[in-house]
């Protein structure tokens, strides 16, 4: 059996590419419908989860994505083998709307087997933590943040263009078992493995109207789905996180950040607060000594960590519905070495004591800090039905950077 295409049969090298990718995407395919059934599950915070549930999702999405992974450069590889080669004759081409839905077709499912896996791999990069591609090149992309935005949409994109996928990949073995049992012709079988004789087809004209057309089928799509809302914000918690109201200081925060680090499945995966309050009386002591007072209110609720952010809201972590704020009261030092903050930290309905340290330059009446402290989340019952490590590390990173300014 020869190598390359001709006219009137597939080579070997089109047949292997063509049953290859089959085989990758109705693998693919059913592995990612089970683990996305089965995170949902997961990140329900009102269904309590083991970490045997969270591991054997990560395992299945894991595996869903290096086949993912997989079927983009191996549909790369077969576009660009398939532009060297010349394309066997339709053997029906006599009739032309058949001809011209098949070739359709066509177009719809090449540029499927490239944006299906394309948009998965850019909302795994663009997303934070939660099941790794099961390779050894790294987990991000090149030029792609970590954006909760484009994760949403990268992952609206995804789920629009599996079902064009699904739909091509229908019409198109409709279409190979209408030639094959109803037109009793060689359409079928001249991609099977093995040589097959196939008669010569008729002679064709190809115009841009497919392509076309298959455009106006994915543009049609993207817009549905943007009619019926697939592309506004989704939260699956649903609770009314009501802002903290500004507090009085000596020293008022004009910028900062706070934000914690976890390991999840071996990974890190890193969320923000978006608000929280600081009063802050302070005054720099010329020896090491008590300095001042801080008393931080963090609105729990507004936590953004990812893909797991619900999860995290949820009556097994943070318990926001009943636990909607975190508070840290503490005494400020100047020490030999620094500063240090050093007070309670109250998270859900645990008091913890800690020792936060930080550095401090100070400006005339500006100041700039920037702290760091390790806690352990079972210290505060976070997560306690995750008593390993498997699925989610103990340790939380917190840290802070801010910048505040005197008030006269």
């Amino acid at each position: 059996m020869a190598t390359t295409n001709s006219f009137s049969s597939y080579g070997s090298v089109t047949k292997t590419f063509h049953w290859l990718t089959a085989l990758l995407i109705f693998t693919a395919l059913p592995l990612g419908w089970v683990a996305d059934n089965m995170a949902h599950a997961v990140f329900d915070p009102s269904v309590p989860t083991t970490e045997e549930d969270i591991a054997r999702t990560a395992r299945l999405f894991s595996i869903h994505k290096t086949i993912g992974v997989s079927v983009f450069f191996v549909a790369l590889a077969r576009i660009l083998w398939a532009v060297t080669q010349t394309k066997p004759g339709l053997l029906n081409a006599e009739n032309k709307p058949e001809a011209f839905a098949a070739e359709t077709v066509h177009w719809m499912l090449y540029a499927s087997l490239v944006l299906v896996p394309l948009t998965g791999w850019l909302h795994h990069a663009s997303a934070e933590g939660f099941a790794p591609i099961l390779w050894p090149f790294g987990q991000n992309l090149p030029f792609v943040p970590k954006s909760a935005y484009l994760s949403e949409l990268t992952a609206a994109l995804h789920w629009l263009f599996i079902w064009v996928l699904v739909g091509s990949l229908a019409l198109h073995i409709m279409g190979a078992l209408k030639h094959h049992v109803v037109d009793k012709d060689s359409t079928l079988r001249r991609m099977l493995p093995g040589h097959a004789d196939a008669p010569e087809p008729p002679a064709q004209k190809h115009s841009a109207l497919p392509v076309v057309a298959a455009f106006v089928v994915w543009v049609a799509v993207i817009t549905g789905g943007w009619s019926i809302g697939v592309f506004s914000p989704h939260s699956k918690v649903g609770l009314d996180i009501d802002e903290l109201t500004e507090v009085q200081s000596d020293w008022q925060v004009q910028d900062g950040t706070l934000s914690l680090t976890i390991t999840q499945l071996g990974s890190p995966v890193t969320g923000t607060f978006e608000d929280w309050t600081a009063a802050i009386a302070f005054e720099d002591p010329d020896e090491p000594g008590l300095s001042g007072t801080v008393e931080v209110t963090i609105a729990v609720g507004s936590i953004n960590l990812g893909t797991v952010s619900d999860q995290a809201k949820g009556a097994d972590f943070f318990d926001v519905a009943a636990f909607p704020t975190a508070t840290f009261k503490a005494d400020l030092y100047k020490t030999t070495a620094g500063y240090e903050a050093r007070g309670p930290l109250t998270i859900r309905d645990q008091t913890v004591d800690i020792v936060l340290p930080f550095t401090l330059e100070l400006q005339d009446d500006s100041a700039t800090m920037i702290g760091a402290v390790d806690l352990n989340r079972m210290d505060f019952d976070v997560g306690t039905s995750q008593p390993t490590e498997e699925s989610l590390g103990f340790g939380v990173a917190v840290s802070v950077e801010l910048t505040a300014t005197r008030e006269e």
